[in-house]
């Protein structure tokens, strides 16, 4: 005949014969030594086995409560060893966060803020994954992801860490820089293309205007990365939508400058995603309310 018996209560009787007292067990469980002997009855009744001997001075174990505790012994030395852990990991700043982020945002910020968040909290690790693609977070095993753009993954957590303003730029001696006056001209002029930005949203802030433009068969170069976009409009290539941050040192040399004003390129909404709002692991939540405050004194 199948026995059937709680485990929980298997776990009770290993405390109890570790204690040597149900007092003193009952103690460290906080449950009242009333309803420990009850389930220390139950569980023997369901075994058909007497575990214990009492009487009203001592407990002690029979031959066969010795010889479960030595099989379960180990069993629940190691469950409390893992319930520890676990523990440990929901309330103390340490173990591993694996981070997706894009190429560019990283060498414009990012990195530095991982650094120093590093440095505050020594037990925790950052697996850092760089990539411009949007790579499938789930099947990667991320647990905290900055995407730029629109929002793609509709069952994850989307906080807003900024905008990231965009322009329209040129080398201060192409002819874009003059003749290029309306959206409808950029089809007569050589363009460069940042990946995974092939649609440009532009847009006029004075009078709120908007329109989509495809740039085709004039593209020089499209890539997958805004840095190198930024290095080919300063050589002079063509232009390009690239963010202000990006094209900075130029701008502030003089060796490109914005085009086709008033239009300017729509800001890019930039989002922190993670899966869980609770419960949610002391290190993960450091590092989205570390991140949202660096976000918003960088961006």
């Amino acid at each position: 005949m199948k026995t059937t018996y709680s485990l929980d209560d298997l776990r009770l009787f290993w405390v109890v014969a570790h204690q040597g007292s149900l007092t003193a067990a009952a103690a460290q469980l906080a449950m009242p030594v009333s309803t420990l002997s009850r389930r220390l009855a139950r569980l023997e009744q369901q075994l058909g086995l007497r575990l214990l001997h009492r009487n009203a001075h001592r407990l002690s174990l029979t031959d066969t409560g010795r010889r479960y505790l030595a099989r379960c012994d180990p069993l629940f030395t190691e469950l409390n060893a893992v319930c520890g852990e676990l523990d440990e990991e929901r309330q103390l700043p340490r173990g591993p966060i694996r981070v997706a982020a894009p190429i560019n945002l990283a060498q414009q910020w990012l990195g530095r803020a991982l650094a120093r968040f590093l440095l505050r909290y020594p037990h925790i690790q950052i697996d850092l994954t760089l990539s411009n693609s949007n790579i499938d977070l789930s099947d990667q095993g991320v647990d905290l992801a900055i995407r730029v753009g629109e929002r793609q993954i509709a069952e994850w957590i989307a906080r807003p860490l900024g905008q990231i303003p965009m322009g329209l730029f040129a080398r201060h001696d192409s002819p874009a820089v003059t003749g290029l006056q309306q959206p409808e001209q950029l089809a007569t002029v050589p363009l460069v293309v940042g990946k995974p930005v092939t649609c440009w949203r532009l847009w006029q802030p004075e009078t709120g205007a908007r329109l989509e433009y495809w740039p085709a068969e004039n593209v020089h170069l499209a890539v997958d990365d805004l840095a190198t976009v930024a290095q080919a409009v300063a050589t002079g290539l063509g232009v390009g939508l690239v963010s202000h941050a990006l094209m900075a040192p130029w701008l502030a040399s003089g060796e490109v400058v914005p085009v086709m004003a008033p239009w300017q390129g729509e800001p890019r909404p930039c989002y922190l995603l993670y899966r869980d709002r609770a419960p949610q692991v002391l290190r993960l939540r450091l590092l989205v309310d570390y991140l949202l405050e660096e976000a918003r004194l960088s961006l």
